[in-house]
């Protein structure tokens, strides 16, 4: 069956590579797109399902309508407020809402092998993430790079604002057993690079993902999409679409 789909946020980088991927996949097709001034409401109503990658401030208006029209929404957009996060959230109650920082099927293998390795090395290794994007981007650190720090304050139990230190400088004292180092780089036209750095005594584990093209985010999205028109209303990740989930 063919998924209809609507762009939000169509003249991004992001939203430029999707519509061409959408108009080129046997299994989809390009519904709509709308960007910031055109008619959103037409856009959805003309889909199946819409994938967001847009400024977080687009995502709120997004959800009023996707509500109201009971349209299945993929939302890719990052550095959200509290308040809206909790809009997010409060709309999955009643919408299926597929909502990942990275679409990537590597970043997400990226993630469970985060999360294994986390548990297999335990307390002994400390835990540092570093990531870089390019110049453009506008939120730091990235939405993946936040995702792999809550993985590793999961594994370790503790509050993710209480174990994330983002940056150091000056006189910052020895580094202690509990704290995940955060540091984001900025440059050139680098679509994406993440590290997470084990580090031990004597021995050191380096998981790294680098993207050189848009599209595996844009393919991962697509796929999102068409999963997501026969699920029922839930918060999803991209682990559940890709079948990763324990």
């Amino acid at each position: 069956i063919m998924t209809r789909v609507a762009i939000i946020g169509s003249r991004g980088r992001m939203g430029q590579t999707l519509c061409r991927l959408a108009e080129e996949g046997p299994e989809l097709e390009l519904a709509s797109a709308a960007d910031q001034g055109d008619d959103l409401r037409a856009a959805l109503a003309a889909a199946d399902a819409s994938i967001e990658f847009a400024h977080h401030s687009a995502t709120k208006p997004t959800l009023e309508l996707s509500l109201e029209l009971q349209k299945p929404l993929v939302i890719g957009t990052t550095g959200h407020d509290e308040a809206e996060l909790a809009a997010i959230r409060e709309a999955a109650t009643k919408l299926p809402i597929v909502f990942a920082p990275n679409y990537s099927v590597g970043v997400n293998t990226l993630f469970w092998l985060t999360r294994k390795a986390a548990t297999i090395l335990g307390s002994g290794f400390d835990r540092e993430i570093v990531e870089m994007h390019h110049k453009m981007k506008v939120d730091a650190p990235s939405g993946t790079a936040k995702r792999l720090g809550e993985i590793l304050a999961e594994v370790q139990g503790a509050p993710y604002d209480d174990v994330i230190q983002n940056g150091r400088a000056g006189e910052t004292g020895a580094r202690t057993p509990e704290e995940i180092g955060m540091h984001a780089l900025r440059g050139g036209d680098v679509v994406g690079d993440h590290t997470v750095y084990f580090a031990g005594i004597g021995e050191r584990i380096e998981l790294t993902h680098r993207a050189t093209s848009r599209e595996t985010f844009a393919a991962g999205a697509l796929r999102a999409a068409a999963w997501l028109t026969s699920q029922p209303a839930g918060l999803y990740s991209m682990q559940d679409v890709l079948g990763l989930k324990d």
